[in-house]
C-alpha cells in the first residue's frame, strides 16, 4: 500500500477507460454548470442596466447585480443540499441528469427577462441546478476512482470549470460585445423585435439562450453511465439493515455527534471561498477595464468638441466593444491563472496535505486581493496588471478544487452526496447575506467603491485559514464506507 507521499507509482496507472469516461462526463456537466453561472458575470455590464429604469445610477445597478449574485448563492445552497440528498437516495446518474435539465432550462429562460427582478429570480432557479450538479458529480468521481488518484482527478474535475468560464468569455467577446451582432440586432430588418424587447439587448439575451445546449448531455448520461458500486452496496445495506443510522441521505446525520465537527468545518471553509469568489475573484475582470475606461474617456474627451456638456457614459457609448474586449481579456487572464491553480491543488495536497494546500491558497488569496484592489487597481501599469492577473486568479480560485477533493473524504457513502452538497452549498448560503450587505453599502456610501469592497472581502480568506487549525487531515485515507 502506497504512503501519502509515495511517488513510486503514478497516480493514473491502472485507471480504466470507463473511469476516465466518468471523469469526462462529470467534467462536461461541471463545465456547462460554470458557464451558466459565468454568463451573467460576462454580461452584467449590459444585462442589468437594460432592465432597470432609465437614469438609474451606477450604485443602484451595482446593488441589483449583488442581489443577483446573492440570489445565485441562495439558490445554489438550496439546490446543492436537496439534490445532494436526492443523489444518495435515487442514485448519482439520475440526479445528475435532473440538475443539468434544471440549470439549462432556467438559463435559457433568462434571455426573456423584462425586469431586473425577473433576472434575479431566474438566477436563483439556475443556481439550484448548478449547486446540485457539483455535489453529485464530485461524489461520483470520488467513488469511481481509487485512493491514489482521488486528489488528482478531483482537481482535474473542478479545474475543468475554467472551460465553462472560457465559453462565457467567448460569448461575451464574440456575441455580447460584438459590434456586428449589435448592428444586426438594431438594423431595420430586425425592427419587428422591438415589439417584444429592446433591440439593443438582443446580444446579451442570445448569450443566455446558449444555456439550453447542456441539456443534450442528459441523453448521454442516461445511456452511458452506471451507478457506482459503492453506492449500490450502501443502498443494499440500507435496505436490509435494522439500524436507522444506516439509512441513505439523511440530513440530520450531518449534525450527529460523529459528523457535526467536520460539517461545521466544511461549511466554514466553503463560505470563506464562496464569499471571496463572488466578492473578490470575479472582479479581477474589472482591472484592465478600469484602466481602459480612463484611457478611452481621455481620448473621447480630446476628440469630441462638446465633451464638457456630455456625460461620461455618452462619451464612452461608441467605444463599448473596445471596452468589452479589455474586460474579457481581464477575465481570460484571471481564469487562466485560476485554472492552473485548480489543477495544481491535487498535486500540492498530495505533497503537503489537504490542510497545507488550503492554507497556501487562503493566505495567497488574502495577499493577492489586497495587492490587486489596494495597489494595482489605482497605480498598476498595463504590463504589471497583465502579469499579476493570472497570479491573482491562481490564488483566489484554486482553493475551490480542494472541496471536490476534501469533502467526499469526510463522509461515508450513504451520506456522501448529502454531506458534500451541504458543506459546499451551505457555504453559499452563509456567503449570501455578506454579499447583500456589501452591495447595500456600495449603494448607500459613495466612498465604499468596488476596490474598497473587494479589499474588505479579501479578509474573509483569513477565516478559512484560521478554520484549518481544527480541520482533520485526510490525505492517504480510504473513503469511509
Amino acid at each position: 500500500m502506497s504512503k501519502p507521499g509515495d511517488t513510486s507509482e503514478t497516480w493514473y496507472s491502472g485507471i480504466t477507460r470507463y473511469q476516465w469516461f466518468v471523469l469526462f462526463i462529470a467534467s462536461l456537466g461541471w463545465i456547462f454548470d460554470v458557464f451558466e453561472g459565468q454568463i451573467f458575470v460576462a454580461s452584467m455590464q449590459e444585462a442589468m442596466p437594460s432592465l432597470v429604469p432609465e437614469g438609474t445610477d451606477a450604485g443602484t445597478i451595482s446593488y441589483y447585480n449583488y442581489l443577483a449574485n446573492g440570489a445565485f448563492l441562495l439558490g445554489g445552497s438550496l439546490g446543492g443540499i436537496l439534490f445532494g440528498m436526492l443523489s444518495d437516495r435515487i442514485g448519482r446518474k439520475k440526479t445528475m441528469g435532473l440538475t443539468i435539465l434544471f440549470y439549462s432550462l432556467f438559463t435559457c429562460l433568462s434571455a426573456f427577462a423584462q425586469e431586473w427582478w425577473h433576472l434575479v429570480g431566474l438566477r436563483f432557479l439556475v443556481a439550484m441546478g448548478v449547486g446540485g450538479e457539483w455535489a453529485v458529480a464530485s461524489s461520483m468521481v470520488a467513488e469511481v476512482f481509487p485512493r491514489k488518484a482521488r486528489a488528482h482527478v478531483g482537481s482535474i474535475f473542478h479545474g475543468s470549470s475554467v472551460f465553462g468560464t472560457f465559453l462565457a468569455i467567448a460569448a461575451g467577446t464574440f456575441l455580447i460585445g460584438n459590434a456586428a451582432v449589435y448592428a444586426w440586432a438594431t438594423s431595420p430588418d430586425m425592427a419587428w423585435i422591438a415589439e417584444y424587447v429592446d433591440p439593443t439587448t438582443v446580444p446579451w439575451r442570445l448569450g443566455f439562450m446558449l444555456g439550453v445546449l447542456p441539456a443534450i448531455l442528459i441523453i448521454w448520461i442516461r445511456l452511458s453511465l452506471k451507478e457506482p458500486e459503492g453506492w449500490q452496496e450502501a443502498r443494499e445495506r440500507a435496505r436490509t439493515a435494522d439500524d436507522p443510522s444506516q439509512q441513505m441521505g439523511r440530513l440530520s446525520d450531518l449534525f450527529s455527534r460523529s459528523y457535526l465537527k467536520v460539517t461545521l468545518i466544511g461549511v466554514t471553509l466553503a463560505a470563506a471561498a464562496m464569499a471571496t469568489f463572488w466578492g473578490v475573484h470575479i472582479y479581477g475582470k474589472n482591472l484592465l477595464l478600469a484602466q481602459a475606461r480612463q484611457d478611452v474617456l481621455a481620448r473621447a474627451q480630446a476628440e469630441t468638441p462638446d465633451a464638457e456638456s456630455m456625460l461620461e457614459e455618452e462619451l464612452l457609448a461608441p467605444h463599448k466593444p473596445e471596452l468589452k474586449r479589455w474586460e474579457m481579456l481581464s477575465m481570460l487572464l484571471n481564469t487562466l491563472g485560476g485554472g492552473i491553480g485548480l489543477v495544481a491543488f491535487g498535486p500540492i495536497s498530495q505533497r503537503i496535505g489537504r490542510r497545507g494546500a488550503f492554507l497556501l491558497y487562503y493566505l495567497g488569496g488574502f495577499v493577492c486581493g489586497l495587492i490587486l484592489f489596494g495597489v494595482l487597481y489605482y497605480h498598476g501599469s498595463l504590463l504589471m496588471n497583465l502579469l499579476f492577473l493570472p497570479i491573482f486568479g491562481f490564488m483566489t480560485l484554486g482553493v475551490h478544487a480542494g472541496f471536490a477533493v476534501y469533502f467526499p473524504e469526510l463522509y461515508p457513502t450513504r451520506m456522501r452526496g448529502t454531506g458534500t452538497g451541504f458543506c459546499f452549498n451551505a457555504g453559499r448560503l452563509v456567503a449570501c447575506p455578506v454579499l447583500l450587505v456589501v452591495g447595500l453599502m456600495q449603494d448607500t456610501y459613495s466612498w465604499f467603491t468596488l476596490p474598497v469592497a473587494a479589499c474588505a472581502m479579501s479578509t474573509l480568506f483569513l477565516v478559512g485559514a484560521i478554520t484549518l487549525i481544527v480541520a482533520p487531515e485526510t490525505r492517504g485515507r480510504e473513503l469511509p464506507e
